[in-house]
């Protein structure tokens, strides 16, 4: 790591309505360092990185790009500059493929020499990518490759990256890791914004830490630990989880799929096949993979999203579900937290109050004889708020308005507090800091230990083995044997990540 000097902020400032989300800020990023940028939810982070990157001109301050103040008045002009950005939130047109989405950010080029450049890239940090498929088609993982592979293809000095490996497997972030380092070595900067800690100590070599718009503190990663880390985060200790005790093995199973088989809507999709598991009352089934091997053809299908399924059965609560839609499903008592916040999970144009009703009131009953009890409404939304720690400017704010962690906070809380006897939940703590997602695990702990019945899919291990009672594995559409938490390993369940899964009688009794 060189000392040059590449990027200097000096006091800046930026607020909005009601929020002041930077406060007389400074940062210094030399060439050939990896930085980390680290705050909870709504510190200011994304807002700071989204002035580097001329999204958003502070109201104050100045910014320094090789030594001379320069003003970035757009992010064309900062990728000119030699900066680029991989958002947390995916700039990807869904109508678009990959390669033109690609040519959106790049010099007008030869299409095919593009797309040469782009498979190359691809392959040389193992980020595999298919030119032509539309972006609508892809997991989140996939879209997550291409942002940083667009990234990559501009060849910059400075890469911010906000969450990048949020929808990473282990191996790919290992693959990510490798190619950050390179890039430091070639005298490049990194600017890393991440919750998941253990990476910033592995990986950086300086971190700044923002809380409440304002710097509060500088530090080396390697010479902290991941609590000591998180509470200079939020200014406070941390109440660490522990995993349940083991479930009653007569309580009552709440949900029951058996031999499922569903064909993917998306045009390359995954088909599931003979799906097979149990979830019991006071349980929580893990089930890992690898982003892209049918996870969202799983929420579809037992959220009643995407139909009929070609075969099997699924019984919520007792109850034969198959043919029952979204609400009646929750009208049986299960919940569904999606993956895809913006769009799936909440609409961006409507408040927060809005958002509330759209799924809550099938169990909460904000509706009677056509009539919406608005007041009603409101008060949950600001119940979730309070218990959540959601920062917003109020419950009238749009979804859009929200950080990527708040609103996932607020998603989550949404449906916990509708207390269902079945949450089924996709990357409950998405993007969100350690303290939050420790309130999220806390939150699931308390709904099991009320008696109901979890069904998380998740791609952070740490999270999978924290929470789960037993884990399955995802891959290539087919679902492993649910093994006890005490009997698998992380190192086992990154051999069940690349392989096809065969039915097995009676799968979730399996033992090692």
């Amino acid at each position: 790591m060189t000392e040059q000097g590449l990027l200097s902020l000096t006091g800046v400032c930026k607020s909005f309505p009601g929020c002041i989300a930077n406060d007389n800020i400074d940062l210094d990023v030399a060439a050939g360092e990896i930085h980390a940028l680290l705050g909870e939810n709504g510190a200011g982070k994304s807002t700071l990185v989204k002035i580097i990157y001329g999204v958003l001109r502070p109201d104050q301050g100045n910014i320094r790009w090789q030594g001379k103040v320069t003003r970035i008045e757009n992010p064309a002009q900062a990728r000119s500059l030699g900066i680029g950005m991989v958002f947390q939130h995916f700039s990807l047109f869904e109508a678009m493929t990959t390669l033109e989405n690609i040519a959106l950010a790049l010099p007008p080029e030869d299409p095919e020499a593009l797309r040469a450049r782009l498979e190359e890239t691809a392959s040389a940090y193992g980020l595999a990518l298919q030119p032509d498929r539309h972006v609508y088609d892809l997991s989140m993982g996939e879209r997550q490759r291409i942002e940083i592979v667009r990234c990559l293809l501009q060849n910059p000095q400075l890469l911010i990256l906000d969450e990048p490996t949020s929808v990473l497997t282990p191996q790919e972030t290992e693959i990510l890791f490798e190619t950050l380092r390179t890039l430091s070595q070639e005298s490049r900067a990194i600017l890393y914004i991440s919750h998941k800690l253990e990476e910033v100590r592995a990986l950086c070599d300086r971190a700044t830490i923002l809380r409440g718009g304002r710097r509060v503190d500088d530090c080396l990663p390697a010479q902290e630990t991941t609590r000591s880390l998180a509470e200079k985060m939020i200014g406070k200790k941390i109440q660490q989880v522990s995993r349940q005790s083991p479930i009653d093995s007569g309580s009552s199973m709440l949900l029951a799929v058996s031999d499922l088989n569903v064909r993917s809507d998306l045009a390359h999709g995954v088909d599931l096949t003979d799906i097979r598991l149990e979830v019991r009352a006071g349980e929580v089934l893990g089930i890992a993979g690898i982003a892209g091997n049918g996870q969202i053809e799983l929420m579809g299908a037992l959220s009643g999203e995407t139909g009929s399924p070609l075969a099997g059965s699924i019984r919520i609560l007792g109850t034969d579900a198959i043919g029952l839609n979204p609400t009646a499903r929750r009208s049986l008592g299960a919940v569904f937290v999606p993956e895809e916040r913006i769009g799936h999970a909440a609409v961006a144009d409507m408040t927060l109050v809005d958002n509330s009703y759209l799924t809550g009131d099938t169990r909460m009953k904000f509706s009677r004889r056509g009539l919406i009890d608005w007041p009603a409404v409101t008060r949950y939304t600001q119940n979730v708020v309070q218990d959540f720690d959601v920062r917003t400017t109020g419950v009238d704010a749009l979804a859009s308005s929200l950080s990527g962690g708040n609103l996932q906070k607020f998603i989550v809380g949404r449906e916990i507090l509708q207390e269902p006897s079945l949450l089924v939940v996709s990357q409950p703590t998405w993007g969100v800091d350690a303290g939050a997602a420790a309130a999220i695990h806390e939150e699931i702990q308390r709904l099991v230990s009320a008696g109901a019945a979890v069904l998380m899919i998740s791609q952070d291990l740490d999270e999978i083995f924290l929470l789960s009672h037993r884990i399955a594995v995802i891959s290539q559409g087919t679902l492993s044997a649910a093994m006890p938490i005490d009997e698998i390993t992380p190192e086992d369940i990154g051999l069940l990540m690349g392989i096809r899964h065969e039915v097995q009688p009676e799968a979730d009794h399996v033992t090692a």
